[in-house]
């Protein structure tokens, strides 16, 4: 009995799948995938070149934040820089009338973060009117 042998087939692999799923794998990601677009800006606060306003005789709520982040309302400083006792000193000044001018004044040198809770307890108890104070621009530059 002869028996004939079967020719066997070239083995090989098929790269056509494997090129589709990592095609499809490089969409997903890149449908996915959130860009974070990052700035490097050089910032010095406080200067600014508008003209000074001039001073008025009217009640306003100023803030001034020192170096070390202690606040002082219209002239009588707090005991601490705590938000609730910002918070509780504006609203005794405002006497709930949220209509008049919020003034901050910080120092140059003052951590961003008090300035921020300044502005926020001033969003949170309604002020509208806000405004910063900043030193004018020299003219060496």
């Amino acid at each position: 009995m002869k028996f004939t042998r079967q020719r066997s087939q070239e083995v090989g692999v098929d790269l056509t799948p494997l090129i589709d799923v990592v095609f499809l794998l490089l969409i997903f990601f890149m449908v996915s995938t959130t860009f974070t677009r990052e700035s490097h800006l050089q910032v010095e606060l406080p200067e600014a070149s508008g003209e000074p306003s001039a001073p008025s005789e009217v009640k306003q709520i100023d803030v001034v934040i020192n170096a070390e982040g202690q606040y002082i309302l219209n002239d009588k400083a707090l005991v601490n820089n705590r938000r609730e006792t910002l918070e509780r000193g504006v609203g005794e000044l405002a006497e709930g009338d949220n209509s008049l001018p919020f003034v901050i004044t910080a120092d140059a040198r003052t951590p961003h973060e008090y300035v921020v809770r300044a502005m926020d307890v001033a969003g949170r108890l309604g002020f509208a009117r806000l405004s910063i104070t900043t030193e004018r621009e020299t003219e060496d530059q």
